[in-house]
């Protein structure tokens, strides 16, 4: 994988942190929003210095061979324990038990970050590798404790997210479970990721060379997995901002001809103009408004007779309660807008 496949996702990860931002500086005590954009900071910082030309600048600028991976170890650690908090924040439940689930978590993260800092501060890596660090020091010693902790770190986050969010998506329906499942998805090919560089591992101590896994095979796995979890979290979100949107504007149709009935009785009362880009919850309130003062207007004609014989009508036809309720109410308010004019 050349810089390009690192870094498109990276930029990706970047742009959606920026539209993050507004809502946060608005809504900054949000947990759920907090764990989003610390997840969105820390993707865009393993796959920005994951990369094989940001390595290898890191580790030129620094003069020191190979700190770049401690480094990025260190960021995809931390990034495993934000993907748990954000779903742990996302699946909701008792304050108090998700911040000391978030606490637990934090606490065992880093120790296993300060694990690899102290891991790679004792182990000898004079020998710079860009792409395949892992099998080429996977016998040295302390390094070696170094590549295990962090792999051993990202199984367990993958295989927590695997189980926690299939027990979900059996409880949930709709687009939260379509994007659960999705989740299990990306993180199972997390668990092959993590498998094939373990291989890749125990195959170099038991004086093999499967190298090929972790050099060629783990790293498009890795952007697979991040590129379908990815999806898993958005697609909720995004699709059930459509439907609600959709539901919204739907109401608003829905509505257009019993406020242009009411309005019709009031030719002269002023009428509030909204802007093109005016969102469409403002749209509503303000329609169901007018047809509230219109109601009111129209409260002292209204002649519960006509409501009463359409209400007759309507159940003998076969109605049940609610749809003959709503047929007399129009009814009602139809026969009122025909003799508004001559009402006192």
């Amino acid at each position: 994988m050349n810089g390009q496949d690192y870094y498109i996702p990276a930029v990706a990860m970047a742009v959606s942190l920026v539209f993050k931002l507004p809502a946060l500086r608005t809504h900054w005590r949000d947990p759920l929003l907090r764990s989003v954009c610390v997840l969105l900071v820390l993707a865009t910082l393993v796959f920005t210095f994951a990369a094989p030309p940001t390595i290898e600048a890191v580790n030129r600028w620094t003069g020191i061979p190979n700190v770049s991976a401690p480094l990025v170890y260190c960021l995809m650690t931390a990034f495993s324990a934000s993907c748990l908090i954000l779903m742990f924040n996302w699946r909701g439940g008792p304050a108090r038990e998700i911040r000391r689930t978030t606490q637990r978590w934090i606490a065992g993260y880093s120790v296993v970050i300060v694990a690899i800092v102290v891991f790679a501060a004792l182990g000898d890596m004079p020998v710079e590798r860009l792409r395949d660090f892992d099998t080429f020091y996977a016998n040295t010693p302390y390094v070696r404790l170094m590549i295990m902790s962090y792999l051993l770190a990202h199984s367990v986050a993958a295989v927590t997210m695997v189980a926690m969010c299939w027990h979900w998506s059996v409880q949930v329906r709709g687009w939260l479970r379509a994007g659960l499942v999705i989740i299990v998805s990306g993180y199972s090919i997390s668990l092959t990721y993590d498998a094939t560089k373990l291989s890749a591992v125990a195959a170099r101590w038991l004086g093999h060379d499967l190298d090929f896994l972790s050099t060629y095979v783990a790293p498009p796995l890795a952007s697979a997995a991040a590129l379908v979890s990815a999806v898993g979290f958005v697609l909720p979100l995004v699709c059930q901002r459509v439907s609600d949107s959709w539901h919204t504007w739907t109401t608003y149709r829905r509505l257009g001809a019993l406020w242009h009935e009411v309005r019709s009785t009031a030719p002269g009362t002023p009428c509030v103009r909204m802007s093109w880009w005016s969102p469409a919850e403002i749209r509503v309130i303000q329609r169901e408004s007018d047809i509230h003062d219109g109601f009111l207007r129209l409260g002292p004609c209204f002649d519960r007779r006509h409501r009463d014989s359409a209400y007759e009508r309507a159940r003998a036809a076969g109605a049940d309660e609610e749809t003959a309720r709503a047929v007399a109410d129009a009814a009602m308010v139809a026969a009122t807008v025909r003799t508004s004019a001559t009402c006192s």
